[in-house]
């Protein structure tokens, strides 16, 4: 059998899309649980979402491997830009567990933003999501870009 090289970019981002599959099933169980034990046959809203955005994650991921094994940029920036996204990634799934299991919120956007018990400064909230939507868009475009430029330059 042939032995295929790949990238560690490449592999990581093909071993979180598995990790975020297996998340998503296991969401789903507890989901699943959740609805079995409701009087109105639903999970938490959060629960929801983890479950959900985690089926959603994995195969974007993947999309992420295959934009960096075409790439024109050097394994280390394509490193880089795989890796922001799988932070991100994770950081939305993980903060979506920690809502349901917590039953703090069906809105984590809401004032003042719950966290158990404790309330979030404004600013924490705003900083997160604007660092998330410009490490991801940044993150996917410079990957498209390195294959558009395979492809077109």
């Amino acid at each position: 059998m042939d032995h295929l090289v790949l990238s560690a970019s490449v592999q990581l981002a093909i071993v979180f899309s598995g990790i975020y599959l297996w998340v998503g099933m296991l969401t789903g169980v507890w989901k699943y649980y959740q609805i079995s034990r409701s009087t109105q046959a639903r999970a938490h809203y959060y629960v929801d979402i983890a479950h959900r955005s985690s089926l959603l994650y994995a195969p974007a991921t993947l999309i992420l491997a295959v934009l960096a094994y075409f790439s024109v940029w050097s394994e280390s920036l394509n490193y880089i830009f795989v890796s922001i996204n799988l932070i991100f990634f994770s950081f939305s799934i993980l903060s979506y567990i920690l809502h349901g299991f917590l039953k703090d919120t069906t809105n984590q956007f809401k004032q003042p933003h719950q966290l158990g018990r404790f309330h979030l400064p404004k600013i924490l909230m705003r900083l997160a999501m604007l660092l998330l939507v410009l490490a991801e868009v940044l993150g996917t475009g410079a990957l498209l870009l390195g294959v558009i430029l395979r492809f077109y330059a």
